[in-house]
């Protein structure tokens, strides 16, 4: 873990804060890539993971690390928590992690992010720009003022930038997938409507699920439909009850059991496990529609299930 000191805030927009973070210790920072987080350990609340920005390709030991929250008064309350800090606070947090990255290779890149989602597409696009790759970057939100970064993003990116406002003139996600060259790497990141309205766009317009990358930013909230039921381990036959308020990973993970997982919201695709039997209750942002239809695979960081039991091939 690191210990990180927090030595500069600025407000962005009314809700927006920068936040930027030295190395209590004094040493330089591990590296990252574009698309990284770092998860900030906050007391009770636990882990929350936020988006590392790079405006001009950090060196390779970074001295500082950025990141821009958005206050969520509705939320869980980990927003709120990384508002109240002052200068001085001093935070753990895990060593970057990328669950994101961004592709080497030479295709066309669509950069499309919603609200606050803008933050890892910063630190791609300047990865992009330093490549001298072709790329066009798409920012909605719902209104100008909620825009976080618009003008600096205007200065650094303006050939590619585009910016899109629910209260104006609205993002055409139909038109900008259908115009988007074929083979085109798309990367989402924003709410999770958002993310389900873009893929449903780029596969309407012929875009290979393969090149369809995406994060969810924000933390899954639990349904009041919601009801308790049954996971069964096929290897094992060993049968454990999901209440609700608890993912799957939650309580394999208490039994004992070794799950791969990271992100936890759903967007990774790390614990993406077979279905044996059961219906899921897809809740992720990683499966195609055919995919969810199927029945087949689920992500079970976040999904829950329809039928009362599920058999999973674990």
């Amino acid at each position: 873990m690191l210990n990180l000191q927090l030595i500069e805030m600025q407000d962005v927009t009314d809700q927006v804060r920068l936040l930027e973070f030295q190395n209590f210790s004094g040493n330089a920072l591990p590296a990252y890539s574009a698309g990284a987080h770092i998860d900030f350990e906050l007391d009770v609340i636990g882990a929350r993971a936020y988006s590392l920005i790079d405006w001009a390709l950090e060196e390779k030991h970074p001295r500082t690390y950025q990141i821009a929250v958005q206050r969520e008064d509705d939320g869980a309350g980990g927003s709120k928590a990384m508002h109240r800090l002052e200068i001085g606070s001093i935070l753990q947090a895990s060593h970057p992690k990328n669950d994101f990255e961004l592709i080497k290779d030479r295709s066309e890149v669509l950069l499309l992010a919603g609200g606050i989602g803008v933050t890892p597409l910063i630190s791609m696009a300047t990865q992009l720009a330093f490549e001298e790759r072709a790329f066009r970057f798409h920012y909605s939100a719902r209104t100008e003022k909620r825009m976080a970064f618009k003008d600096r993003l205007d200065a650094v990116f303006a050939p590619q930038m585009s910016f899109h406002f629910d209260d104006k003139i609205p993002l055409d996600l139909t038109d900008l997938m259908q115009n988007q060259p074929a083979g085109s790497a798309i990367y989402i990141c924003g709410p999770k409507a958002m993310i389900e309205a873009a893929r449903t766009a780029a596969e309407a317009a012929g875009h290979s699920s393969q090149n369809i990358h995406v994060e969810l930013f924000s933390t899954p909230q639990d349904s009041s439909e919601d009801t308790p039921f049954e996971v069964e381990i096929h290897s094992t036959g060993e049968v454990f009850t999901i209440p609700i308020g608890q993912s799957i990973i939650d309580v394999l993970s208490t039994e004992g059991k070794d799950i791969l997982y990271d992100c936890q919201r759903g967007d990774c695709g790390i614990c993406q496990t077979d279905v044996i039997s059961g219906v899921p209750d897809h809740r992720d942002v990683v499966l195609s529609e055919a995919d969810r239809q199927a029945g087949k695979v689920m992500q079970i960081c976040v999904s829950r299930a329809k039928s009362a039991r599920l058999v999973l091939d674990l």
